[in-house]
């Protein structure tokens, strides 16, 4: 049923009020995006005042909406709407736009906005996320309330999203959008503003495509509204209303509304051009445009107080829409107590107390690949972590992704755990941020670590908004042989140590790798877990006198210390080479060397140990130092000090069997144990 807009002047005079904020806004700011957030004010308008189900005393209120402004360039209209519905935001806080420490900063905050839902502004994340968002309510959904109707159960709720053509051009959304049609994802609607100007002009030049044809192709519910018709312009929100509430009710396919909108529009001058896109107006400009709104065009950041009465009773429809699903969940809940149960640890990011007897053990002795151990910890993990799901960019067999067991996430089987994202690597990291925003699951994610390179954009996102997701990440160097130097990562662990939040685990044996996952679940943070094509031992730690497994979770730890009665050289190593580190050990030995051990799995969360945990591991008073690692020796360097030296890789590998290469490239005991005897000189000689 649609319900008629009965739009009043009141509203019409907020729109106005939006707009000439917005001009406001950036003209103080001196900088901004001022063009869309005027030409989309009263679209934004529209979804918090008469669309969207939401709260603004409770912004993660667990039954709202979700807005996701991919556009988020355009943050002073968001901030502008959430200010006008009465979240905790100011007018000095829209007049503080892009300052340091303001709650609007020049593109969206997760965590730091009441309102904001994610991180935004790299152009087609957002959408991308937001396909995750959809595709997380429904396994939410059907994993909490598996008995309710879609669209009936308190764990629905619409993903909205508002774009402009900068998204839509990013290959990003592409990806992310074929696979939203196919997964006919029925509660995601898409905004979608076509003013057809970017910041180099007139998008004639660049973007000339049929977009709603694409996205028909795709298998999206498609709508245009076109302000521009009729030989003028005008804003009809009647027409805007009711495609947005009709894509609202589309519940087979994922809805995209085109609206044709000129850019910002009603400005006298610069409407309909590049220079609005991202540029303040100047002062005549914004006299203009307030005169064109038929306000004061002296007057700045002024809105009326019966237009603030008016729009923050979004405050008292948002209470009643809380109360009234309270009182559903508080019947499922009684309902159903054990769900309840798993909802109440869900949302509170809690893993259960056995999660470690679930963890497998792996034979001494014996030889596995890390990527087919931690294919078995997922499976382990799988029995006792329900929320725990992902899947591969086409590459499940050899990334070992799969839960064993697990059915494939489709339209028809909303309670699959194996998603299967085809080969879209870009999307797939973008999707697990979405997946991970709606807050109730733990998503992974696989490829091969050389097309972490595709993927580092939403990476980045993941760590910035602090994220719990899990990138699987297989074969992890030039052991990958004979499918070359296309494949083989070089430069791609130092890369990505290089992102802030963000831990790297290199873990180097089978048993390593499952504490590795024991412990990145419990930081519930974004992390990569770097594994090996090629079998490595399973140490015998035990006959050989070697650490615990699980103390990987301390990031570097003394897997072997000095047989002898001195430390003459510490080698620090990682994943696949930390057996070679072992053999060099027993070649110094033989020569009276002492040479202590360190598998250093993952440096950040070494770096998060106390000092004297450091000190314990890497003792200051000994200066001879050798890193061994497939990869570029960038992030050693620190670590190995001016007399160390860093067996590693500085150049691109070549196409071979893995064993001929790493002997080619000086991967052997030999090549370390001579770096070792260097280093021991160099620091004698210091």
């Amino acid at each position: 049923m649609v319900l008629p807009l009965n739009w009043t002047n009141l509203d019409r005079q907020a729109v106005t009020v939006s707009k000439a904020l917005a001009a406001d806004a950036v003209e103080k700011a001196g900088s901004g995006h001022p063009g869309s957030a005027i030409s989309l004010a009263g679209a934004a308008y529209l979804l918090y005042q008469r669309l969207m189900t939401h709260d603004p005393s409770d912004p993660l209120w667990y039954g709202r909406d979700r807005l996701v402004l991919s556009s988020g360039h355009i943050s002073v209209m968001l901030y502008i709407q959430l200010y006008l519905a009465g979240y905790d935001l100011s007018l000095e806080d829209i007049a503080a736009l892009r300052t340091i420490g303001s709650l609007t900063p020049g593109h969206p905050e997760y965590q730091l906005t009441p309102g904001v839902e994610m991180s935004t502004g790299p152009l087609g994340q957002g959408l991308a996320s937001a396909v995750g968002m959809a595709m997380a309510v429904r396994r939410q959904r059907q994993l909490l309330d598996p008995a309710a109707i879609p669209g009936e159960s308190v764990f629905d709720h619409t993903i909205w999203v508002i774009a402009g053509e900068g998204d839509l051009q990013e290959g990003i959304t592409a990806e992310a959008s074929s696979l939203a049609g196919t997964q006919r994802l029925g509660n995601l609607v898409v905004l979608f503003d076509r003013n057809q100007i970017t910041i180099e002009g007139d998008t004639a030049v660049t973007f000339t495509e049929d977009t709603m044809e694409r996205y028909r192709a795709y298998g999206w519910h498609t709508q245009t509204v076109d302000w521009t018709s009729g030989g003028g312009y005008q804003e009809d929100y009647e027409a805007l209303y009711l495609a947005l509430d009709q894509a609202r009710q589309e519940t087979e396919r994922p809805s995209i509304v085109q609206l044709r909108s000129i850019i910002g529009w009603p400005s006298p001058t610069k409407q309909n051009t590049g220079s609005i896109h991202g540029s303040k107006l100047g002062a005549p400009e914004v006299a203009g445009l307030k005169g064109a709104l038929g306000l004061d065009p002296e007057a700045t950041f002024s809105v009326p107080p019966e237009v603030l009465a008016m729009t923050q009773q979004a405050r008292q429809r948002g209470a009643h829409a809380h109360a009234q699903w309270q009182a559903r969940f508080d019947d499922w809940a009684a309902g159903d107590p054990s769900q309840a149960a798993l909802f109440e640890r869900l949302s509170r990011h809690q893993l259960p107390p056995d999660i470690e007897r679930a963890l497998p053990s792996f034979s001494a002795g014996g030889s596995v690949a890390t990527r087919a151990a931690s294919g078995k910890v997922l499976s382990a993990l799988g029995g006792v972590l329900p929320e725990l799901w992902g899947g591969s960019a086409d590459l499940a067999g050899s990334n070992n992704t799969t839960i064993d067991g697990a059915s494939s996430f489709l339209p028809t089987n909303p309670n699959g755990r194996t998603i299967h994202f085809g080969i879209r690597e870009h999307a797939m990291a973008a999707i697990l941020n979405g997946i991970a925003l709606e807050g109730l699951t733990l998503p992974y994610g696989g490829t091969f670590l050389v097309f972490s390179d595709y993927m580092r954009g939403g990476v980045r996102l993941s760590a910035l908004m602090g994220l719990p997701v899990t990138y699987v990440w297989t074969h992890d160097s030039i052991g990958v042989g004979e499918d070359g130097p296309t494949h083989q990562p070089v430069e791609q662990l130092a890369a990505l140590r290089a992102i802030p939040g963000l831990d790297v685990i290199r873990p180097a044996d089978a048993n390593e790798t499952a504490w590795a996952w024991r412990h990145l679940l419990a930081r519930h943070r974004p992390a990569a877990l770097i594994l090996s094509r090629q079998n490595l031992p399973v140490f015998d730690r035990q006959g050989q006198g070697l650490a615990e497994a699980r103390d990987v979770c301390g990031g570097a730890y003394v897997l072997a210390a000095s047989p002898l009665p001195k430390t003459d050289v510490l080698l620090l190593a990682s994943g696949s080479e930390v057996s070679l580190a072992l053999d060099a050990r027993s070649i110094l030995q033989a020569e009276g060397l002492g040479a202590r051990v360190v598998s250093a799995a993952c440096l950040e969360w070494f770096a998060d140990q106390t000092a004297e945990y450091r000190e314990d591991v890497l003792p200051a008073s000994v200066k001879a130092r050798v890193s061994v690692e497939a990869g570029i020796a960038m992030p050693w360097r620190e670590l190995v000090g001016d007399g160390g030296r860093c067996v590693s890789v500085e150049q691109f590998g070549k196409s071979a069997p893995a064993g001929e290469l790493f002997a080619e490239l000086g991967f052997t005991a030999a090549a370390v144990a001579e770096a070792a005897r260097q280093s021991i000189a160099a620091a004698d000689a210091r």
